[in-house]
This record gives C-alpha cells, sequence and structure tokens, in this order.
C-alpha cells in the first residue's frame, strides 16, 4: 500500500510541475489553478505514505490543515523565510504570496485525494 501512495506522491508531483511549465501548456486556467489542486493532493497521499497508522479522515484533516497553514504562512514575509521562498524548493514548497484562490483549490486537492483514496478497493481504512 505505501507504494501506492509513494507512486501517487511522485506523479503527481510531476503533474504538477508539467501544469506550471508555459512551454506546455497555454490554457492560463490550468496553470493558474491545477498546479495548486495537485500540490494539495500530493500533500493528502503524502500523508497516507508518512502516517500509515491514520485513518483516511484523520489524513484528510492533517492535510488539509498544513495546505491552509503553508498558504496563511504567506502573510509573514521576513528575510530569513524569503530567502527561502528565493530558492526554486522553497518557492515551490512555501509558495510567495496568499490568495484565497490557493485555499479554494487546496480544499479541491485534499478532497479529490480523498475521494481517489475512498474508490473501492483502492486505499486503506
Amino acid at each position: 500500500m505505501r507504494l501506492r501512495y509513494l507512486l501517487l506522491t511522485l506523479g503527481i508531483v510531476v503533474l504538477g510541475l508539467l501544469s506550471r511549465k508555459t512551454s506546455i501548456c497555454s490554457i492560463d486556467f490550468v496553470r493558474m489553478y491545477v498546479g495548486d489542486v495537485l500540490w494539495a493532493m500530493m500533500v493528502y497521499f503524502g500523508c497516507r505514505l508518512l502516517f500509515v497508522s491514520l485513518k483516511k479522515s484523520a489524513s484528510f484533516g492533517v492535510a488539509l490543515s498544513f495546505s491552509y497553514l503553508i498558504e496563511v504562512s504567506q502573510l509573514y514575509h521576513a528575510p530569513w523565510i524569503d530567502s527561502i521562498r528565493a530558492t526554486t524548493l522553497g518557492g515551490l514548497v512555501l509558495g510567495f504570496g496568499f490568495l484565497w484562490s490557493d485555499i479554494a483549490c487546496y480544499t479541491v486537492g485534499v478532497t479529490l485525494g480523498f475521494w481517489v483514496d475512498s474508490l473501492p478497493g483502492w486505499g486503506r481504512k
């Protein structure tokens, strides 16, 4: 089961990175929102991978809370955290500026992850 969550997490990372490449995707909606939805799905499946004893509902709550906290942290700007955000990995993980649309995307992404995980015969309890 862990292998399934690992492969899902890695696959979603690849899709998320591809969704941000302007040369691959020229549709503004995809570039603006799909990456954030995929990021939150990755957080959900990463949570399922790392915290094997958690139930799906608890993983949902942890993933959504983590996603919201990352977004709210974007309201805080200090030189030390902005220097982390200036790196490629830091920018991908922490983001740059708070947007309400990101909160909506994270809600959709974690919900989609939970839904996929709840398909019959798909995930664990």
